[in-house]
């Protein structure tokens, strides 16, 4: 991403140096959309919107992975978890009026902390690998989805639908774009710089050093999970907007493509290094890979080995610019 330096020389170097990947996504973000644009000329505000609304979900799923990634750990349950959600609101919202939408929608909200911190408290106390307990969750959690709804079915209120799909302001600003920015900050912008933010990033950056600070390295995990269900439940929510359904498979993909998306987005698998911004930018250049594989007459299946490779590049990437600073 050192192309940023001289995409945009009129950035300060200083906040090149401190935000350059994150700057680089956008730059990728911006060559993404001009690309697209060059093999499908007509590709206009209509394509926006369902670029806007294939991102939504898929920006959730990597503000969920991102708060337990951040600390240290990873969420492998995220996807079984939206899809819970999913099947839950579309189940429970079937010939509901707007009014009781918007209840329910935060209930499952509440119910996506509740997942959460339950998965934290598991991780936690029982002292088992992240990667193991999550994954153990991932199959319970698809089974209650399985439980709740076995075939795709349910519905929503088009008033609710409407809340991420179609535009309010502008044709070229999606209501999923608004959506997306004003879920993840309301809870990212407070969370950033507070002390359970800071202690985040202390537990992700070295579990030891920040226990001997005073941080209280359980509650900062426990709190990440639970942070992580409730992205998770609004990414099932926004399945539930973009679908009109509930489906007990419908987070299936999210989970690795969560993971995908934070990588490339900039955030350190080995936690404590990274933010929100370059993986929402990175959820829009992932969602736009499938669709400009059937613009150029490609099967989008291939989107999918595209991710992969580009985990492997990244994380290689990663790596050896560690290993450079380190033998400077």
């Amino acid at each position: 991403m050192g192309a940023a330096r001289v995409a945009m020389p009129f950035i300060p170097a200083r906040l090149v140096r401190r935000h350059g990947w994150t700057i680089g996504v956008y730059v990728l973000l911006l060559a993404s959309l001009v690309f697209t644009v060059a093999i499908h000329p007509t590709y206009g505000a209509f394509d926006v919107q369902s670029l806007a609304l294939g991102a939504l979900p898929l920006a959730l799923a990597a503000a969920a992975q991102t708060v337990v990634v951040l600390s240290g750990g990873i969420d492998l349950a995220v996807g079984p978890m939206m899809a819970v959600a999913n099947v839950l609101a579309a189940r429970a919202m079937l010939h509901v009026s707007f009014r009781d939408a918007l209840i329910i929608a935060v209930l499952v909200l509440v119910l996506g902390c509740a997942a959460g911190a339950f998965n934290g408290c598991l991780v936690v106390f029982s002292r088992v690998p992240d990667i193991v307990v999550t994954l153990a969750m991932s199959f319970v959690w698809g089974g209650v989805a399985l439980l709740i709804l076995e075939k795709p079915g349910g519905g929503a209120p088009l008033d609710f639908q409407n809340l991420a799909s179609g535009t309010s302001i502008s044709p070229w600003v999606p209501n999923a774009l608004i959506l997306m920015v004003l879920v993840v900050a309301a809870v990212w912008v407070p969370l950033r710089s507070s002390r359970p933010g800071l202690a985040l990033y202390a537990v992700g950056s070295e579990r030891t050093a920040a226990h001997a600070s005073g941080v209280n390295v359980a509650l900062a995990r426990v709190l990440a999970y639970t942070l992580s269900g409730a992205f998770s439940a609004a990414g099932g929510l926004a399945l539930t907007m973009t679908t009109g359904i509930g489906s007990p498979l419908s987070g299936t993909l999210y989970t690795l493509s969560s993971v995908a998306t934070i990588v490339l987005g900039g955030v350190s698998l080995a936690g404590g290094k990274g933010g929100m911004l370059g993986p929402m930018a990175a959820a829009f250049i992932l969602t736009l890979i499938p669709a400009d594989l059937i613009f150029l007459g490609i099967d989008p299946n291939y989107g999918q080995v595209i991710q992969g490779t580009v985990i492997v590049l990244v994380v290689m990437v990663g790596g050896l610019a560690a290993l450079r600073r380190k033998t400077a």
